[in-house]
């Protein structure tokens, strides 16, 4: 179940009550009259079966609720009641694969910023997976996979082209154009350093090392193995799987990659260098096709669900700031 808070001023209050009520998937409706004061109107209290939550948030968005009111939502772990069994069958489809796109949407948004911190993580696993490269360690190349924070701008791009919101795409491919350089250059660095202190031998090879020689050798089994992770990627994020996202993060070469680019290139390894970034680009790439493929899937099952919504319901309409509430009108009386 999803829980709603609500802020309804008071020219919508009735038609927010009124989508409420009649959608059978919504339960512990509460009113409270005239308590919000920062913004002004009615505080509504209701929970929300998971497959219907996006639909009545769409709702409320019609009806111009979040322009001078506020909707706020948590999810809730454990509902004991027969009115809560009763609204999930009413909602079609299992709790587990339901999207709440708005928390997929405020998700992406953030991990998908070029901050500092995105920058700092970044680099700081390149330079974990620089020195996993050298010493072929798996333990070293893993830790540096799960370290990496590039998988939450891979996923606002495809959150982006699939929702058609222009501006997340563009700041998440910009989030990616600038840290997978910024990573491949703490590497370089750090391999130049350790070369000139002495801590990193002269010579390097990739065919003395199995993990840079399988980062540097792209084929169809890394393409295959990309866009499973890319399809897993994205059900992870949207069904809210933080356990499945870490096998993930652990499966694709993306940052080995990019930290491969760096220790070639400060050895002089061009043919090593030429393969990890063709691995790089095929790891990107497929996670991006894999992932925009599984959010317009999803999608189009939500807009299904949301026809067989309004259907149900009818068109929901924006107020009119002139019509009357029901407490108005009492109050008249």
């Amino acid at each position: 179940m999803v829980h709603m808070r609500l802020v309804a001023p008071d020219r919508c209050s009735d038609d927010v009550l009124d989508v409420l009520e009649r959608t059978r998937s919504v339960i512990n409706i509460v009113v409270l009259p005239g308590a919000a004061r920062r913004p002004e109107g009615d505080v509504i209290l209701c929970d929300v079966a998971d497959e219907d939550a996006s639909v009545i948030i769409e709702d409320l968005k019609h009806l111009g609720l979040p322009q001078d009111g506020s909707v706020a939502v948590e999810r809730i772990d454990t509902a004991i009641s027969r009115a809560a069994e009763d609204a999930e069958r009413h909602a079609s489809g299992a709790p587990a694969d339901a999207v709440l796109w708005e928390e997929v949407e405020s998700r992406t948004s953030e991990e998908s910023t070029l901050s500092q911190t995105y920058l700092a993580f970044i680099v700081l696993a390149g330079l974990i997976a620089a020195v996993g490269i050298y010493l072929d360690s798996p333990i070293l190349i893993v830790g540096a996979m799960v370290v990496g924070p590039e998988f939450g701008p891979i996923a606002g791009v495809c959150v982006g082209v699939v929702e058609k919101r222009r501006e997340l795409a563009l700041r998440s491919a910009m989030a990616l154009a600038v840290g997978f350089p910024a990573a491949i250059t703490g590497a370089w660095l750090a391999t130049e350093v350790f070369q000139a202190t002495g801590v990193m031998t002269d010579g390097f090879s990739a065919r003395g090392h199995s993990f840079a020689e399988l980062i540097s050798t792209p084929d169809t089994l890394a393409f295959f193995v990309a866009f499973c992770a890319g399809v897993a990627g994205m059900l992870s994020l949207t069904t809210a799987k933080s356990g499945a996202l870490i096998g993930v993060l652990i499966s694709v070469t993306t940052i080995p990659a990019a930290a491969n680019i760096g220790v070639s290139a400060a050895y002089g390894d061009w043919a090593n260098w030429r393969g990890s970034v063709e691995m790089l680009a095929l790891n990107v790439g497929s996670i991006l096709l894999a992932g925009v493929a599984t959010l317009y899937v999803q999608r189009q099952l939500y807009l299904r669900r949301r026809r067989r919504h309004r259907a149900h319901i009818g068109e929901v309409r924006p107020s009119s700031p002139a019509r009357p509430t029901r407490r108005s009108s009492s109050a008249r009386g």
